[in-house]
């Protein structure tokens, strides 16, 4: 079972609390930093890994920052993207652009950047040739089809707009090096927040078939294949966190069985993981405001579902901490809610907590990947604060609540 820890107590929070209100979400550092580490040295084996944080999981430039200095480059989505990992200080080969239906200002963004493009169809060789010209290096995204399952967030690949079947990908490497392009990546994401190790292990098996593949019949030898990202957290405690070491060794087995004897050593092993790197590590920390005892019992908490919208749109699990209640037995059932006009706008349904009282605190976990990521302005909500709780235990504003200000900054009231 994994504990849900917290790296403050309730005085520390209340401190918090005092300079900068609630809700905020809230960062460690130093278990990003270490986690951080761990994934690097389950591939220390490796003759050259390279972690593409997934930037979209928690787009700061402060984490960023954190995770370069790390060794980490930046998997970018967007325009937006790549000129925070640009600000963030990570450059060049360091990016990786994997978009779909992309446009021509993002390619061109990212090959000024000399950053990696990674093709989401076949249809964007002469897309992207024609708006920014082709890069010096290259890489495709594949999608397995019915070779390979997904699961309920990501979906199963048939299913799925992203990436090259097999046909298409070989038709596109074709092209593509008859045009003189040189350097070859490979990628694929087909899972989403899994924590079965032996899924990762056989997609690397698939895309060292592939590498293998694309040497015989094209004579293309890749530099380096992305497996994406997709490892999972636990965001129940009976759920245990995925063993990167056993992930690490297994690939470094089929490495040595399917690369090293086909004369593919050495090549860059590349993961895009967000979720496991940071999410563990981030809290949405939130106050009671409310209660309501009608056919159910409401918890209503001054955040709302435009702070983590996970649990409404997913129904996804998300432990939650009663701060200075943590041994009371939970012998109450609430369900904890926002105000958005929303019957989703629920982080908990017949959740099994301690006593809530008006005031209490509450610290909703694993808020550290797609949460403040993903808000937004229904009901005119305002985003609120990003907090970095530093290594010397200070703690930092990285990014500041919105304001009514903001919210109405792109309307026009001058001819109403």
């Amino acid at each position: 079972m994994a504990a849900k820890k917290l790296p403050f107590n309730q005085e520390q929070l209340r401190k918090i609390i005092a300079d900068y209100g609630t809700p905020f979400h809230i960062y460690d550092e130093v278990a990003i930093r270490k986690n951080a580490q761990r994934l690097q040295s389950a591939f220390a084996w490796a003759p050259e890994f390279k972690e593409y944080f997934a930037v979209k999981a928690l787009p700061n430039p402060h984490i960023l920052k954190i995770l370069r200095e790390e060794g980490f480059g930046a998997d970018c989505s967007s325009l937006a993207e790549l000129i925070l990992a640009e600000k963030a200080g990570i450059t060049e080969e360091n990016i990786i652009l994997t978009s779909n239906n992309t446009p021509a200002d993002e390619f061109q963004k990212a090959k000024d950047l000399w950053a990696i493009i990674n093709l989401d169809d076949i249809t964007h060789i002469d897309y992207l040739e024609k708006h920014a010209g082709l890069p010096e290096v290259i890489s495709f995204r594949y999608n397995p089809g019915f070779l390979r399952e997904g699961n309920a967030i990501i979906g199963s690949p048939e299913e799925s707009k992203y990436g090259l079947t097999k046909e298409q990908l070989f038709q596109a490497y074709e092209i593509v090096r008859d045009k003189g392009v040189k350097r070859f990546g490979l990628h694929t994401m087909i899972i989403s927040n899994e924590l079965n190790p032996d899924f990762f292990i056989e997609t690397a098996e698939m895309m060292f078939d592939l590498a293998i593949e694309l040497k015989e019949r094209l004579g293309i030898r890749l530099e380096f294949v992305n497996f994406g990202g997709g490892i999972g957290i636990p965001y129940r405690p009976e759920q245990e966190p995925v063993n990167l070491e056993t992930i690490g060794e297994g690939v470094r087995k089929v490495y040595e069985e399917k690369i090293v004897p086909n004369g593919l050593d050495p090549l860059r092993i590349c993961l895009e993981c967000g979720r496991m790197v940071t999410g563990p590590f981030g809290y949405l920390v939130t106050q009671v405001i409310h209660r309501k005892d009608i056919y159910k019992h409401y918890i209503g908490v001054d955040a709302s579902m435009a702070d983590l919208m996970r649990p409404g749109i997913y129904g996804a699990y998300h432990h939650i901490t009663v701060m200075g209640k943590e041994d009371l037995p939970k012998d109450h059932i609430y369900d904890v809610t926002g105000s958005l006009c929303e019957n989703n706008d629920k982080f908990a349904v017949d959740r099994e907590l301690p006593r809530i009282d008006i005031g209490d605190i509450l610290v909703i976990h694993d808020t550290g990947a797609h949460g403040h990521a993903m808000g937004f302005n229904y009901n005119g909500k305002l985003r609120h604060a990003e907090l970095l709780l530093q290594g010397d235990g200070s703690v930092k504003l990285i990014r500041r609540a919105e304001i009514l200000e903001d919210y109405f900054a792109t309307l026009d009231f001058s001819e109403l």
